[in-house]
């Protein structure tokens, strides 16, 4: 029949999984798959390495850049609209990168893909949250800890394997059918929801939010490699305080605030989300410490120092069974509060001497980070929200995000202060630093087990004669039925 257009039928609860797991797998692997190439695009460009590490830099800072404003964004032009189009131009800025003619346009499309992937993650979350109400959300966790575990893990040794045996080139290359099958299934699948801001944009608030947290990310993630007196690293620390302090005044006194931090005054969500940053500290910390510890007590290579730390993701996978099956039995407070102090035993126990001259004590130590902590993790994330209503859930999103980010900038900044520098230079270098610091990030996650006691003691119920077998509000709606749209 001419003139029909046929439309797939998709669930729109299975097009949020599908979609939202494809996104953030291109984003957490973008994180980190470069870092093994940057010799070689540095050598492809005759470039020194020290502008090489710009296509690093631009895709930090402009990922901290684009939070701020990604709840906002949601909520005025909808979150269906800006997460495809934020993916599309993910997609096109990696179909960019790996076409770079020279150093310059790769660090442009990669500062794109970093903006790109800063509105990704929040509003993504804000989807699969909106699509699945609490007590339906323990089941996520297997939909979670991909992303957020597997795809960083899987970051370096898949960016040199494929740097080695092809090109770094395919380092993005990759991610352009993943991303074109997602946007595609996004468009048919996905329904649209339009909260509608509160007043107009706070413009103010943008100009100050968003260059400190672009300054701070800089501040943070360099300082340690680059040293903190360096001019670049010393101003930028300064004059992003300086900003957050004013950015943080402005919100509290503004009556339609870019970041709603009102919500961080809610039990659950402020817990959590204090939760977020201390565990991100925590775990960030001993990743980056760790591997340094192991250098200067065996002499091991770069390598065998970054592999010894992968079955800390074997077991964040396994974290996600443990919570979808204990969260609804044990509830939020009784199964993040002794998975935090387990986890804090494991860090300390790594910082005992003797423990890093053992390959398979480190091995199995690392995978038991992953499994206590990333229960924590994974609990707290999806309980965390329990309180937050739809028309908050992309302002809540994106503050959970921003505080989770610098958390983690920070324990790595504290790591690096406590070792000086974080540079192992000889095999016999000292590991006494080393072990300091990861006794701190044992600390921070012990402390997590304070902040975790203001949990809820039961997990999300259902609502009374909630009909499990029914689908939710949209599912059973026709493709050519209207959105649903509030505001």
């Amino acid at each position: 029949m001419s003139g029909l257009l046929i439309r797939p039928r998709i669930r729109p609860r299975v097009a949020v999984v599908l979609v939202y797991t494809a996104a953030m797998c291109m984003n957490g692997l973008d994180s980190t798959i470069v870092n093994p190439a940057l010799y070689t695009i540095a050598g492809d460009f005759g470039r020194p390495l020290s502008a090489a590490n710009t296509v690093e830099t631009a895709f930090l800072v402009a990922l901290a850049v684009g939070l701020p404003v990604a709840g906002w964004l949601g909520d005025r032009f909808g979150t269906k609209r800006v997460f495809l189009g934020a993916l599309t131009a993910f997609t096109i800025a990696s179909a960019v990168c790996g076409l770079a003619p020279d150093l310059d346009t790769l660090v442009v499309a990669r500062a794109v893909q970093g903006l790109a992937g800063g509105l990704l993650t929040p509003v993504g979350m804000t989807l699969l949250f909106r699509a699945f109400p609490p007590h339906e959300r323990m089941k996520l966790a297997k939909v979670l800890i991909v992303p957020t575990a597997l795809m960083p893990a899987l970051g370096p040794p898949l960016g040199g394997l494929l740097t080695e045996h092809l090109s770094w080139h395919w380092l993005f290359f990759v991610n352009v059918p993943i991303g074109t099958v997602a946007v595609l299934l996004g468009v048919f699948g996905l329904r649209e929801h339009v909260e509608g801001p509160e007043g107009k944009f706070d413009t103010v608030g943008f100009w100050l939010a968003t260059p400190a947290l672009g300054l701070l990310t800089y501040a943070l993630g360099f300082g340690p490699s680059q040293g903190w007196t360096r001019p670049a690293v010393a101003v930028s620390a300064a004059l992003g305080s300086v900003l957050l302090v004013a950015a943080v005044l402005h919100q509290v006194r503004s009556k339609t605030p870019l970041l709603k931090l009102r919500l961080l005054a809610d039990r659950v969500y402020g817990s959590a989300s204090a939760l977020a940053g201390v565990t991100a500290a925590g775990l960030m910390g001993v990743l980056f410490v760790f591997p340094l510890l192991y250098q200067a007590s065996l002499g091991a290579s770069a390598l065998d120092a970054g592999l010894s730390v992968f079955p800390e993701a074997v077991g964040l996978m396994l974290a996600s069974q443990v919570v979808d099956r204990l969260l609804p039995k044990l509830g939020p407070r009784l199964l993040t509060v002794p998975a935090l102090l387990v986890a804090a035993a494991v860090f300390a126990t790594l910082a005992i001497p003797g423990v890093a001259e053992n390959a398979w004590s480190v091995r199995g130590l690392m995978f038991l980070i992953g499994l206590v902590l990333g229960t924590a993790v994974l609990t707290v994330q999806i309980s965390g929200f329990e309180s937050i209503g739809p028309a908050d859930m992309g302002q809540a999103m994106g503050l959970f995000q921003i505080v989770r980010t610098l958390g983690g900038a920070l324990g790595i900044a504290a790591c690096a202060a406590v070792i000086g520098g974080g540079h192992v230079t000889e095999a016999a270098a000292d590991p006494g630093p080393y072990r300091t610091a990861v006794w701190v990030t044992a600390a921070l996650v012990a402390a997590g087990a304070l902040i975790a006691l203001r949990l809820p003691r039961e997990a999300p119920q259902p609502p009374p004669f909630d009909d499990e077998d029914a689908p939710p509000p949209g599912e059973g709606l026709a493709a050519d039925e209207a959105p649903a749209v509030k505001g």
